[in-house]
């Protein structure tokens, strides 16, 4: 792997607010996002990324490529959280098992934001379509996830049916958000676009140098709830993400040999979900400790990814 990369990544000013983020939470200090303002810059983030996605797609071919590249999401997000579930069954119950492969086999759109703004600084462009790939792989993990939990759980008191499970994903914020933006951008006129290319364009690292601020904070709050449960799953944190993106890098150099759209894809299968999973496990499977799930997501796997994982995906889509 190239040092130099690595070393350009650990720099970037918004991985270093995340770092400055836990330092805060460390030494107890009161520096906080307010939950409106960092709700609404998530919804930015989102909007952010959909629609310029959306004005990309509109501007590309559909054509075998890019309808292989959405399959091939789909059969990742449907894969890794079927055999992520079995290895995770030995060490822990049903609930826990399949509501932390959903989170795993689903995506993380803020470590999508931080892919991009990577090959931004490398100078390299990827497809609008990666967006679509990022929303239709967040709801299959998930559907997967509850249905391994109800052919597995021997306590089936409650009963939340695959329609509702698939409702509730569709209907999750981040999800709607996203999806929602790329059908606008791609639809939208192009002159018209122009005029708000400032708010998704200009101002787009600064709110996610905040965003991630925020997200160091909450990483170093919640690691203490995560330790207690040992090294088992802090190694599955660090080793199914890893390997999930290096044979996701290697993999999609058959469908592709864009460098962007390969590297997308392999950290949207190294990525874990730590927003719609959660919101949909709340639902579907409330005996699923979320201190458990969260922070091996938050916690261990994105920090992991934005300074280790990123360079090392670069490196192998790059052979």
């Amino acid at each position: 792997m190239n040092l130099d990369l690595l070393v350009t990544n650990l720099t970037n000013p918004t991985l270093l607010f995340f770092i400055l983020g836990i330092i805060a939470a460390l030494i107890k200090s009161d520096l906080e996002i307010p939950e409106s303002s960092f709700k609404f810059i998530s919804l930015y983030l989102l909007f952010s990324i959909g629609f310029k996605g959306g004005q990309e797609l509109a501007h590309s071919e559909i054509d075998t490529e890019v309808v292989l590249t959405l399959l091939f999401g789909l059969c990742i997000a449907s894969m890794i959280p079927f055999y992520t579930f079995f290895i995770l069954k030995r060490r822990l119950d049903t609930s826990n098992a399949g509501a932390i492969a959903a989170a795993y086999g689903s995506v993380s759109a803020v470590t999508f934001v931080a892919a991009s703004s990577f090959l931004e600084f490398q100078h390299i462009q990827f497809g609008g379509h990666m967006v679509a790939v990022m929303a239709l792989m967040e709801f299959p993990a998930i559907v997967v996830g509850v249905l391994l939990i109800k052919k597995f759980d021997d306590h089936k008191e409650e009963k939340i049916s695959v329609k509702t499970t698939l409702m509730h994903s569709i209907s999750n914020g981040s999800v709607l958000m996203i999806v929602g933006s790329l059908v606008i951008g791609y639809i939208s006129d192009d002159k018209q676009a122009m005029d708000i290319k400032p708010f998704t364009t200009d101002i787009f690292k600064g709110f996610l140098a905040i965003f991630l601020l925020e997200m160091g904070i909450t990483t170093a709050k919640r690691f203490s709830a995560f330790r207690k449960n040992g090294w088992f799953v802090f190694i599955f944190s660090l080793a199914v993400p890893c390997i999930n993106g290096c044979l996701v890098a290697l993999a999609s150099g058959l469908m592709t040999s864009d460098v962007g759209n390969r590297f997308i894809l392999s950290i949207l299968a190294a990525s874990a979900s730590y927003i719609a999973v959660p919101a949909a496990m709340r639902l579907v499977a409330p005996k699923a400790d979320p201190g458990l799930y969260i922070p091996m997501a938050l916690g261990i796997t994105f920090p992991f990814n934005i300074t280790i994982g990123m360079p090392l995906y670069y490196f192998l889509v790059t052979l």
